[in-house]
């Protein structure tokens, strides 16, 4: 990576044009950097899905904003810079009394738990559900919001100073991966009933453990694959024995409609709980944009909890 001038965005129809303040860091920008997650054919070939600051320019068939509003937005790309162009209805205002900072921090991690944990696997108040990763960014958010609407929360951590975190961020039950057998464990404390709902992002030989952790009309939603997308010991046998589901999606390649929805939901049933101190970004590190090679080594060694930030 390095820094370079470019021209500043043209924007096209339904867009708006954001001078950046901060840009989150996520598992994917390390991804599309390594090579492993083009960006799609009409994004900004820039590192950058998420930003918060200040719109400079709007596209003339644009009502939802207009230039000055301060904003956090979803991008398709190009977040890392002065100046980033994304669809007006992706940006969401600032939740009241967050900072540009806190609020650049939210939208990767909100849409992307909101449209799998709420609108795919349908968690309800009351039900239960495992989060693997409770540190990461993606993790905390989880936990947050399951939370916030009423269920009982797992997460699996990878050592002792996570599990505090987690369990002070809201986690009913944490497990240290390195310590524990987390399905085993969990499997105990249901009383071998299992969990409604389970978020994975590591994939690999946690398929089965998934699957065999799940209760009756379970749910498991895959977002990433950490530990590769083929599972060694594959038996459908307890998909039909238990009624399961097994969904997943990628949010990037979704559509600006999709996405609008998505923006639509948080902006009415979570941002308030921001308002009412339901909900806190966590925020681990912030760095210079020209730092940007030391933010992607700290979120490739996963000693960091929560969020990694760039101040551009």
């Amino acid at each position: 990576m390095k820094l370079a001038e470019m021209p500043r965005p043209e924007l096209r129809a339904g867009e708006v044009l954001i001078e950046v303040a901060y840009a989150g860091v996520n598992r994917p920008d390390v991804a599309q950097r390594a090579g492993s997650y083009p960006p799609p054919p009409d994004a900004s070939p820039v590192l950058g899905l998420e930003v918060a600051g200040r719109i400079v320019q709007v596209a003339p068939d644009v009502t939802l904003w207009k230039e000055g509003d301060e904003v956090c937005a979803l991008t398709p790309g190009g977040g890392y810079a002065e100046y980033c162009a994304t669809p007006a209805a992706h940006c969401l205002p600032l939740p009241k009394g967050l900072s540009l900072l806190e609020a650049a921090s939210l939208p990767e991690n909100y849409f992307t738990v909101w449209s799998n944990v709420f609108d795919r696997a349908r968690l309800q108040p009351g039900e239960h559900i495992l989060v693997h990763g409770g540190s990461s960014g993606i993790g905390l958010t989880a936990i947050q919001l399951a939370k916030a609407f009423g269920a009982t929360v797992y997460t699996t951590v990878g050592n002792a100073e996570k599990a505090e975190y987690c369990r002070n961020i809201g986690a009913d039950h944490v497990f240290n991966y390195r310590e524990q057998d987390w399905a085993a464990e969990l499997w105990s404390i249901t009383n071998k009933r299992g969990v409604d709902v389970i978020l994975d992002m590591v994939g690999g030989d946690y398929f089965m453990k998934n699957l065999r952790s799940l209760a009756f009309d379970g749910r498991l939603v895959l977002i990433a694959f950490l530990n590769g997308s083929k599972s060694p010991d594959f038996d459908a046998n307890a998909l039909m024995r238990r009624r399961l589901t097994v969904t997943g999606s990628t949010l990037r390649p979704r559509s600006v409609e999709d996405k609008a929805a998505i923006a639509a939901s948080l902006r009415e049933k979570v941002w308030p709980l921001f308002e009412s101190g339901k909900l806190k970004p966590s925020i681990f590190k912030t760095f210079k944009l020209e730092e940007v090679g030391a933010a992607h080594e700290l979120m490739e060694s996963s000693r960091h909890i929560g969020k990694i930030m760039l101040e551009v």
